[in-house]
Order: C-alpha cells, then structure tokens, then sequence
C-alpha cells in the first residue's frame, strides 16, 4: 500500500471514524445542555408553584427585632466590655461595664439615663473594680460580682455599700475568700450562692447575715463537677441552676449540693435571666468543640442565641441573633453575648463583650401577618 494511501480501521476510513466522534461529542453535549437547561428550569418554576397555594402568612412564633434607638446613652459616657444587665421590678435596665462609671441604669421604655454609680459609690475598689454580674434582689438590693476585685459587693438602692463577701484585692479559696468570682443568686430569704469561677470551680452558700453555709464543686467533667461556672439562678422551689460553660451544660442542685439533672448538648451557657414562673432564659451560642488556641471555650462563639428552658430542662423558645464582626457590628447583632435580661413587656436586654453596649430586642407576639410581593423577574 502506498504512503498516500487513506488509512483505515477494522476496514473504515479514518475521516469517518472522525465524523462519527464529532457526531457523538455533540450528542452529549445537546444532552447535558438541555439536562441543565431543564433543572433550571424546574428550580425556577418552584416558587411559581408555590405561589398556586394559598399558605397561611400568618407568624405564629414570638419574633425579637433590635429598637437601634435605645439607649439615650451621652456620647460622653463611656461603655467598655459589657458582662451583666438586669432589671429591676420597675422596669429601669442596670448595666454593668468595664469602663468608669462601671454601673448605668436607665428608662426601659425610653431609654433614657437616669444615674450613673462610679467613684462616689465604690472609692478605692472602682481602681481593680472588673465587671462581671449585676443582681436586684426582694428588698431591692443591689449586688455586684467584681472579678478584679475577687469580691461580691451588697448596696442599697441609694448606691451604700451593706455588705462585701470575699476579700477584695485577696484571691483564695476559702470561707472569706473567692478567686475570680463570676455571679450570685440571691433567695427571698436571703441566702447567697457564688459561683465562683475562673479561678476556683465551687459554688459556695452563704445565709442571709453573710455567715458561710457551705460549698460543693471541684474542677472537672463529670456529673457535679464544674469546668468555670460562669452563671446562677435560684428558682421559687430553692433549686440551683449553674452555668457550667466550659462543659456545656446547666446543671441543676438543691441547696445541699445534690446535682438532681443536667442539660447537655444544647447550648454553651454563658448568662441566665430567670422569671417570676421559673422560665430560664440563657444566652450563648450552640454547642461547639474545643480548638487549640481556645483558653476558654467558645471565645469566639460560633454563633448567638437566646434559649427559655422550663425548670424540668424542655426547650421552650430559640432565637438566634447574628453574630457581629469585630469592631464592625451593627445593630441587632451581638459578639460575645453575656448577660441578658426582660423587662415587664417580655422584650429582651442582652450585653456583650467584643460589641460593648446593651441592646433592646423588642418582642413580636405571633399572629402578625405580611403580604406576599413577588420577586421581580430577571
């Protein structure tokens, strides 16, 4: 056969070898082009035939929306990093901060400023002076949890300081002593639990003259131990809810010390708020792992989120609120959320550390409705 000759397989002339790939490339070609165009098509006939139901547009869950006015803070009053807000039974919102002066409070309403406490109240603690909770007990008593101080302070409503649990300026660990103390539960009768806290890992009971009752608590993982409680509430049947942050749980004891249930894998507690009816509110994030670089876990969280727990541990309402970048967050949006509290009308004051400022998420009971505007076609 010459050079020249048209080379052929199994008998076929190549040239129609090559006619029948193109042929077939543009076979699968067409195919997957019209496969694609078709689920396109289908993605966007979805919501068309969604429109074809007439759905309810009815919310029935309780929605939270940021009121960007509140507070009437003077530009020249200063919030630092924001651990602890409550209020009290006159709807009036006091704020604890890390900045000079420490203690704020104001209209829940209007939010306007009503006083400030600083150097005048606190004197030569206000110099080691670092914010960590704030509590309003039955007679209107005011008690701060100082963790720089490694004391808790009692005032009266005209901001005179009754009484100091711990020592200030002393860390230990012992009857008058807490080391880094981070939150206290007052009962109607008195009583006083510390949890104490960053550098001890004890709850520690005091009665209702300051004498020491006992403690219970040790650093661990297991069931009755503490990795940093961080929170305490007391409810209306004496039993005592814990923050065990670093362990990801609530732990709940009678006043002995008996644990009598945990609440695992459901949230990172880092504040409780507790209602009149035992309603536990707790502000965190959602449970996420250790990292490397972490020296307390979820610092930062992963996300923010309010959760209302009944006093059996059931999960009653959620809500997540974005979390904010630093230095750049917008209103409605928290970064390291750590106390929160309600007012009278059920609207929601939360704090954070990163934001640094006290928000009012104003609630939206269910029933509201929208109209339904279509998206414009492109």
């Amino acid at each position: 056969m010459k050079a020249t000759s048209v080379l052929r397989v199994r008998g076929l002339p190549m040239a129609c070898v090559w006619a029948a790939c193109a042929a077939a490339t543009w076979a699968v070609f067409v195919t997957t082009l019209t496969v694609a165009e078709e689920m396109a098509s289908r993605e966007q006939n979805v919501p068309n035939l969604a429109q074809q139901v007439p759905y309810p547009r009815i919310t029935l869950s309780v929605c939270y929306e940021v009121d960007p006015t509140w507070p009437q803070r003077p530009a020249e009053l200063v919030w630092g990093q924001t651990p602890s807000v409550f209020v009290d039974n006159q709807d009036r919102v006091w704020v604890y901060t890390r900045a000079v002066p420490p203690v704020h409070v104001y209209d829940a309403a209007t939010g306007k400023l009503l006083f400030t406490w600083g150097e005048q109240v606190f004197g030569k603690y206000l110099e080691k002076m670092l914010a960590h909770g704030i509590k309003i007990d039955h007679r209107g008593h005011v008690w701060l949890c100082d963790v720089g101080n490694h004391a808790v302070f009692e005032l009266d409503q005209t901001g005179k300081i009754l009484r100091i649990l711990g020592t200030p300026g002393e860390p230990g660990c012992d009857q008058s002593h807490f080391y880094k103390p981070t939150d206290m539960a007052i009962t109607p009768q008195g009583h006083v639990f510390v949890t104490d806290g960053y550098g001890n890992a004890r709850v520690v009971h005091f009665d209702d003259q300051g004498r020491y009752v006992g403690e219970w608590g040790t650093l661990g993982v297991k069931p009755g131990e503490f990795n940093l409680p961080h929170a305490v509430v007391v409810d209306s049947k004496g039993r005592v809810y814990i923050a065990d942050r670093n362990n990801a749980r609530v732990q709940v004891f009678d006043q002995s010390g008996k644990l009598l249930d945990a609440w695992q894998d459901l949230v990172v507690p880092w504040g409780f708020w507790i209602t009149a009816d035992d309603q536990i509110w707790v502000c965190g994030c959602s449970p996420m792992p250790w990292r490397e670089t972490d020296e307390v876990l979820s610092c930062p969280p992963k996300d923010q989120l309010f959760m209302r727990f009944d006093p059996t541990g059931r999960v009653r309402q959620l809500w997540t609120v974005p979390k904010g970048i630093d230095g750049q967050e917008q209103p409605g949006e928290l970064n390291w959320v750590h106390g929160i509290a309600l007012d009278s009308q059920g609207n929601i004051y939360a704090c954070d550390i990163i934001g640094k400022r006290v928000q009012k998420f104003v609630r939206k009971s269910p029933g509201w409705s929208v109209p339904f505007v279509p998206k414009p076609k492109e």
